[in-house]
């Protein structure tokens, strides 16, 4: 199994602070945000780890992490020339993974506590061809992709409604997908939406629309933390959490 972490974002929500910096190299408690994805990796068994980053902040990436031996990983770099997505992003790691390997994904800017190793274990039981997302149960569900689960099974989700007005459901979609090869092949499927991106929700609608995108549900403490606030809580969160 191997590891993709996404850290190419703008940070535009951090401004001015992501001038300085690419935002996943923002501290949080001791460490740069993105040390706390390598870590949830790790500690999951999984130390082959692409990460895919912008050209800004390349050099304190690589001066920071190196090759990612003192983290206890393999770190592999990828740079993401210009905002396309998260689709797009996620596009890079293509000749990174192997046919047949499997995979994790993780958005730089998602923070857990919880482990990763039960529910990896869980997608290395589906079907080839299937992903799976995690989710949590939020107060705001309005904020965030919200699946709405199918009616005739539960255990797979029928479609993910992006930001919708009514959610039909109080979870939110996490940064943290499964998947397996197939999904390059569901990429090139998908056109960019109307802000010019190729969007993760629509390659995962994909899936749902086929009955192949599967969830669990985090039991831990999760944050996107690309607000000041959201900044603040995790650094408070997780100021012990890395020796």
């Amino acid at each position: 199994m191997k590891g993709v972490i996404l850290a190419g974002g703008m940070g535009t929500r951090l401004y001015p602070l992501t001038r300085m910096m690419n935002k996943h190299l923002l501290p949080v408690g001791k460490y740069p945000m993105i040390c706390y994805g390598l870590d949830r990796l790790r500690k999951a068994g999984i130390t082959d780890i692409l990460l895919v980053i912008s050209r800004q902040s390349a050099g304190m990436y690589t001066e920071f992490l190196g090759s990612g031996a003192e983290f206890g990983v393999s770190l592999t770099y990828k740079i993401q020339e210009a905002a396309g997505g998260i689709a797009e992003a996620l596009e890079l790691a293509k000749d990174f993974i192997l046919p047949g390997e499997r995979f994790v994904v993780l958005l730089g800017d998602n923070l857990f506590t919880e482990d990763l190793t039960p529910y990896v274990s869980s997608y290395l039981r589906q079907p080839e061809g299937t992903a799976k997302v995690l989710l949590k149960p939020v107060e705001d569900a309005r904020r965030y992709g919200v699946p709405v689960f199918d009616s005739a099974d539960s255990a797979w989700i029928a479609r993910i409604e992006e930001k919708p007005k009514q959610p039909k459901t109080s979870y939110c979609v996490t940064g943290i997908y499964m998947y397996d090869k197939a999904v390059f092949d569901i990429i090139r499927q998908i056109s960019p939406s109307r802000r010019g991106e190729l969007e993760i929700t629509d390659v995962n609608n994909l899936y749902a629309a086929d009955r192949k995108l599967s969830y669990d549900v985090l039991k831990g403490w999760w944050s996107d933390a690309g607000t000041f606030e959201s900044l603040r809580e995790a650094g408070e969160k997780l100021k012990d959490a890395l020796p």
